[in-house]
C-alpha cells in the first residue's frame, strides 16, 4: 500500500512536554469564534441581523461558552459516552480528554440565543439566523482539526487519496501484533511515528502492510458542512429577501443533509434502530427545520437591511 498516505501529522501546534501543548483542536475552536464575530459584526453593520455591532461580541463570547462548549460537551457525554458518565459524573468536565458533539453543540446554541433574544427584547429567529449563517467556516475548521487528529476516520476504501491512519492502533492493537513491533504498546507506536527516531522507517513500512486505507471523510465533512453550506446560507443571507426563521430553518435541514451524505464515508461509531447515530439524530434536524420554516412563513417579518 506505499501509495497511500500514511497520516502522520501531530494533534499539537506545539508541545511543550509529553501530552502537553497547544493542540490544533482547540485552536481551531478559537479560529471558530474570531471568524464568527467577523462575520457576525459585518453583518451587524449593514443591518443583516437584530444585533447592535457593539453587541456582537458579547454575544459570541458567551454563545462560545454556552452554546457551543456546553452544548457540544453535554451532547456528547449524553449521547456518545453516557455509561462513562454514569460510572464517573466528573467526566462532564474533563473537556481536556476531548469529546464535543456537533449536534450538541447546535442545539446547544439554540437554547442559547432563545434566551439572549427574550433578555434583550430582539427577535430570536432573526438572531437565529445571523448565528447559523456564521457557523459553518467553524465547522470547516473543527473538522480539519479531526483529520489533524487522526479521529473520525472514514470507512475503508481504495480510492487513490485514501490514508492510512496509525490512530486506528487504538481500536486495533492486535494489527501491531502482526508486524515485528509487537512489543510497542498503541500510543508508544503513535509517539513514535509522529515525532521519528530509531526504528521510524521501518514501524512506518510495518504499518503501511497492516492498516487499512480510508476515505478521509473528516475533509469531506469539512467541504460539506463547511463550505457548501457556508456558501449557501451567506448568499441566502445577502442577495436574498427572506423572512425571520428561514435561514436557521434551512441550516438545520442543509446540515442534517450533508451530514447525511457524509456519513456514507464515515466509519460508523454508533448505530440507533440500524442507522449510524449521526444519520439518526439528523433525522430530527429536519423535522426541526422544517418547523422554522413553516413558521417563518406563517407570521413573516424580515431584517431591515435585507434589499
Amino acid at each position: 500500500m506505499e501509495h497511500f498516505y500514511l497520516h502522520r501529522l501531530s494533534p499539537f501546534v506545539v508541545e511543550f512536554s509529553k501530552g502537553f501543548g497547544i493542540r490544533w483542536y482547540g485552536l481551531a475552536y478559537v479560529l471558530s469564534f474570531v471568524v464568527a464575530y467577523r462575520l457576525l459584526l459585518w453583518l451587524a453593520q449593514r443591518l443583516l441581523v437584530p444585533l447592535r455591532p457593539e453587541a456582537v461580541s458579547d454575544f459570541i463570547t458567551w454563545s462560545a461558552l454556552f452554546g457551543v462548549l456546553i452544548g457540544g460537551r453535554l451532547g456528547f457525554v449524553l449521547l456518545y459516552d453516557f455509561p462513562k458518565l454514569l460510572a464517573e459524573p466528573l467526566t462532564l468536565f474533563r473537556v481536556w480528554e476531548g469529546g464535543m458533539a456537533s449536534h450538541g453543540g447546535i442545539l446547544g446554541l439554540v437554547v442559547f440565543t432563545f434566551y439572549y433574544a427574550r433578555r434583550h427584547g430582539i427577535s430570536w429567529t432573526g438572531v437565529g439566523d445571523g448565528l447559523v449563517t456564521v457557523a459553518p467556516p467553524g465547522l470547516f475548521l473543527v473538522r480539519l482539526a479531526n483529520f489533524i487528529n487522526g479521529e473520525l476516520y472514514g470507512r475503508i476504501s481504495t480510492v487513490p487519496w485514501a490514508v492510512q491512519f496509525p490512530t486506528e492502533l487504538r481500536e486495533r492493537p492486535d494489527l501491531l501484533e502482526k508486524t515485528a513491533f509487537a512489543q510497542l504498546s498503541s500510543e508508544n507506536a503513535l509517539e513514535l511515528i509522529r515525532h521519528g527516531g530509531e526504528g521510524a522507517v521501518d514501524l512506518e513500512r510495518a504499518l503501511r502492510e497492516v492498516l487499512p486505507a480510508r476515505h478521509p471523510s473528516q475533509i469531506y465533512e469539512a467541504l460539506l458542512e463547511g463550505v457548501v453550506l457556508f456558501a449557501t446560507l451567506w448568499l441566502m443571507r445577502t442577495r436574498l429577501r427572506v423572512p425571520r426563521g428561514v435561514l436557521t430553518g434551512t441550516f438545520f435541514i442543509l446540515y442534517a443533509l450533508l451530514r447525511i451524505l457524509g456519513e456514507q464515508f464515515r466509519q460508523p461509531e454508533d448505530f440507533n434502530f440500524g442507522m449510524p447515530r449521526g444519520v439518526f439524530l439528523s433525522l430530527f434536524l429536519i423535522l426541526i427545520g422544517a418547523v422554522f420554516i413553516r413558521g417563518a412563513f406563517r407570521r413573516p417579518s424580515y431584517e431591515s437591511g435585507v434589499a
